[in-house]
């Protein structure tokens, strides 16, 4: 699902403060984030990259998308709620292609490390764009990033990584998982908005990049950092990338008890 068109149909039909919705529709997938760089092998292993395959449409044909998340859990990953969507745009507790696999741990799709296992439920949040998917099997050997329950604060600089394109004409999702840091400038009930900091001012979310995890670092000491992860937020829509505007993303914090809930039952 282009994170272009996406995000399109979000400004339209969703210029309510659920920017989720707009994630939904995000524009277009996200670039494997414009002007960031290649995550080695082996670093932020929670990422995941989602495969759509027989996406139906409309016209009763199939396409094929993809997004980006991150592992919450041993069997939940998180990733943006527009991910998920019927014919009509509308968000649905289910997975929606033919489909649908989490590539974990695995920084370069054309290797073999990391895990792939099948999206088999997925629930909606009730306030903004961001959907919980459950695997079919456990995912062994990698460390989930954990849910930050602190309010985002402007100033905050958050990194995000991705799997989509690097730029919003023509997008084609990345083959390596890319980052770079952002900072907070925006914080609403739903949403985080963010805008590039490091290595580019222009450093933002592509096509592909929907459902992209945005995560705060702990201190580093002796050159390792300690004590972190912590998830803020998902990708959910924004401008054409690369860009310096702000890119909306859906808080973690304020349903982190939910999210709890529905991995727990």
């Amino acid at each position: 699902m282009s994170r272009t068109a996406i995000s399109r149909l979000v400004a339209a039909v969703l210029t309510v403060a659920l920017t989720a919705a707009a994630a939904v529709t995000t524009a277009g997938p996200a670039a494997a984030v414009a002007n960031g760089e290649v995550v080695p092998e082996g670093h932020y292993r929670f990422s995941v990259k989602l495969t759509m395959t027989g996406i139906p449409t409309a016209d009763g044909g199939r396409r094929n998308s993809a997004c980006s998340g991150a592992l919450i859990a041993a069997q939940w990953i998180v990733t943006a709620g527009h991910c998920f969507r019927d014919v009509d745009g509308v968000r649905v507790d289910r997975p929606v292609a033919d489909l649908t696999t989490a590539t974990v741990g695995r920084a370069d799709l054309t290797g073999d490390n990391g895990e792939v296992a099948t999206v088999v439920t997925v629930h909606q949040s009730p306030t903004n764009d961001l959907a919980l998917a459950k695997l079919d099997q456990p995912v062994v050997g990698i460390m989930p990033v954990r849910l930050s329950r602190r309010a985002p604060q402007i100033g905050d600089v958050l990194r995000i990584t991705g799997y989509g394109a690097d730029n919003s004409v023509d997008p084609t999702p990345s083959t390596v998982l890319r980052t770079g840091q952002v900072q907070v400038t925006e914080v609403a009930d739903a949403t985080v908005g963010v805008t590039g900091y490091q290595p580019r001012p222009d450093t933002s979310a592509c096509p592909y990049d929907s459902g992209a995890p945005y995560f705060v670092e702990p201190p580093r000491h002796h050159g390792r950092h300690h004590g972190g992860p912590w998830l803020v937020a998902v990708e959910s829509f924004g401008p054409g990338c690369p860009h310096t505007g702000v890119e909306t993303t859906s808080r973690v914090d304020t349903i982190a008890d939910w999210i709890d809930g529905v991995i727990r039952n």
